[in-house]
């Protein structure tokens, strides 16, 4: 849900005066509206004057502009892919929540990938069961680089890929949607086949995460698009990225052993940030973890550490407890918020690895060396 202050609290969050603040509105820098309980009023939007003043703080010197990039800071590699704007996810120019409603993740694949034909992605004959780490290892083992190849090539390439991947996860063999095969081979209905769609495609692609930066700095260097989602998943695989759900459950299992608030404050205390809450990006709530939820029934312990949380940290849940609260409600395998993610955004990672490619330019940034010299 979108935030409105007054503007005191505007005035006082940017540090600036009231004529500053009106040249921002008038440029289109800040939204206005006027406050429904007083039309003499205006209200401002938070997320807007939320991104100025995390822009004034990091200042113009291109060091210090170069520091933050790497840390939610001023974008600084070029895509046509994806991009968060005042809060909505869009793919390509379109709404992905929107998106995420109506279509697939094969739809999503042919729309991220450019491709001039309907996507398939059908797991290849004798694909691997083991683990993903070994299934993409097989694929380098015998994959050609990126570099020289056409889009439609590197489409196949991806296609099989990510069906292979899905295939690892638990989807069932054959040429249907993979959500069907996905909540087929995990015992699941109708129900939970159309809140898996919407998951997958939820997720399919955001930003420059840390996963994604990982496959497109791989890809640059002309890597086969199995090394770049190789690399995608490493990252992936951090607590902080992919493991978050993980790591939510883990602090859930502790509310329960003694109760939400206690659970929460010690976690807090650790200086970690709570998982399954609050995103940058979101100042104002994460629209695919409420895309996620909907539909979903919170109840019990998990609705009372849900309020909990928001109650003691002022943090909206995200996607990572979107995925956890399907997960319950829907008694999908207990890693599923970890295999969604990973099937879902592999169709991003390769769209970044295509992206990179024509692109032609070898992602190699210069450290800031702070250290003694000679």
């Amino acid at each position: 849900m979108t935030q409105w202050i007054d503007r005191a609290t505007s005035l006082a969050r940017l540090r600036i005066k009231p004529q500053t603040l009106y040249a921002y509105v008038s440029r289109g820098r800040i939204r206005m509206e006027p406050d429904p309980h007083d039309n003499r009023r205006s209200l401002y939007n938070a997320e807007d004057i939320a991104a100025l003043t995390a822009k004034r703080k990091r200042g113009r010197k291109p060091a210090a502009i170069a520091e933050s990039s790497m840390a939610w800071g001023e974008p600084s590699i070029m895509t046509t892919l994806s991009t968060v704007n005042r809060g909505c996810l869009y793919y390509r120019g379109q709404d992905a929540i929107a998106f995420a409603r109506r279509a697939s993740l094969e739809d999503c694949a042919k729309l991220l990938w450019g491709s001039a034909e309907d996507v398939s992605l059908s797991a290849p004959a004798g694909a691997p069961s083991d683990d993903a780490f070994n299934a993409l290892a097989s694929h380098i083992a015998h994959a050609a680089p990126t570099l020289g190849r056409g889009r439609e090539a590197l489409a196949s390439d991806a296609a099989a890929i990510v069906g292979t991947l899905a295939a690892v996860c638990g989807a069932t063999p054959g040429n249907g949607p993979l959500h069907d095969r996905l909540a087929e081979g995990w015992g699941g209905d109708k129900r939970s086949a159309g809140k898996i769609r919407q998951a997958l495609v939820a997720i399919a692609d955001h930003d420059f995460n840390a996963s994604t930066f990982a496959a497109r700095v791989t890809a640059s260097t002309g890597a086969s698009l199995a090394a770049s989602v190789l690399a995608g998943l490493c990252a992936l695989s951090g607590p902080r990225h992919g493991g978050a759900a993980a790591a939510l459950f883990d602090l859930i299992d502790d509310a329960r052993r003694t109760d939400p608030v206690t659970a929460i404050d010690r976690w807090l205390a650790r200086g970690i940030e709570p998982p399954g809450f609050g995103h940058p990006l979101y100042p104002s709530g994460d629209p695919r973890g409420e895309l996620m939820l909907e539909g979903i029934e919170v109840a019990g312990f998990l609705d009372r550490f849900r309020v909990a949380m928001t109650e003691r940290t002022g943090r909206l849940p995200n996607c990572d407890f979107g995925l956890a609260a399907m997960t319950v409600s829907l008694g999908l395998p207990p890693d599923a918020p970890f295999r969604l993610f990973l099937v879902g955004r592999s169709v991003g990672w390769c769209a970044h690895a295509m992206e990179q490619c024509e692109q032609g330019i070898l992602i190699r940034p210069r450290g800031r060396y702070v250290g003694a010299l000679p």
